[in-house]
Parts: C-alpha cells; structure tokens; sequence
C-alpha cells in the first residue's frame, strides 16, 4: 500500500492551470494533463510564447522559436502557442514560484503583463510579482488577451 501512495504522489501534481476559454484549450500542448489542464509538479514554473508571428510580404507568418543550440536549456517550462494576428505572450512572460507555502506569480519583464481577476501585473517590461490564491483567475497578456486560466492549488 505504501508504494501506491508513494505513486499517486509522484504523479499527482501540486497546482494546476485549468483553461477557461477556447483560446486558452487550444493553446494548450499534447504534453500536458489533457484538453484542459496544465500540471505543475515543479517550481518555478515559466511560462512563454512557443511562436512568433510577423509580417512577410504583407501576409502573417507564423513561425516557432528557434533554439540557441541543442544543449542549451529551455527558458520555460511551457510555450503557449499565440499564433493570433496580435501577440499577448512574451517569449519569457511568467513564472510561477512557491515560497513559503504560499505561490507567487512573476512578471518576467513582459510586454502585455498578467491580470489576476482586475489587478495587472508588470506590462511594458518593467515587471511585477503577485501573491496567488486558490481559484485566482489569470489572464496572461493584456486585456484583450484569449488566453485565460484558473490557478487551482492541490496540496
């Protein structure tokens, strides 16, 4: 019985981002807890763009980020894809930090910020840290940004 509780904490992770729109479902990738939900079993947790769009020739492409080299180390943990015609991620937007037994969200230096319910975090890259609660829903860019989560706690 030990070693199946040892396995359900292994597996279980410490806080989740729940997708509240279809944007936010969408951006979410296949490495993840599902359609829906993104796990965190690690701290901190970053969070950036996976895409870049511009304007090639008058038209809007899409491309994917470009690694420094194969043994160089990712800058987040998870890259949101924003393939919209306006950019709402930063390439290294967020992190997530557990101090304390309390979480903290962390702007990192971003662009657009992070809104958590009406308060706006950081924006035109000068930064901002916010202390999270359970159920606190985040908004990652500015305002008219799609992609909105829940930030639900599990231990």
């Amino acid at each position: 019985m030990q070693d199946k509780h040892a396995l359900i904490e292994s597996v279980t992770p410490l806080a989740i981002l729940k997708a509240v729109t279809p944007e936010a479902r969408e951006a979410i990738n296949s490495s993840c807890l599902g359609q829906e939900t993104i796990g965190i079993w690690n701290f901190p947790f970053r969070i950036g763009r996976e895409s870049r769009a511009q304007i090639v020739d008058g038209q809007l492409v899409v491309s994917e980020r470009h690694r420094r080299g194969q043994d160089s180390m990712p800058t987040n943990d998870l890259y949101l894809h924003d393939n919209g015609k306006e950019t709402h991620i930063s390439r290294e937007h967020l992190s997530l930090k557990q101090v304390d037994g309390h979480y903290r969200l962390i702007d990192r230096e971003s662009a657009c910020g992070t809104a958590i319910g009406s308060v706006l975090v950081g924006g035109e890259e000068h930064g901002g840290e916010y202390l999270l609660n359970d159920g606190d829903t985040i908004r990652i860019g500015g305002s008219g940004s799609p992609f909105l989560y829940e930030f639900i706690t599990l231990v």
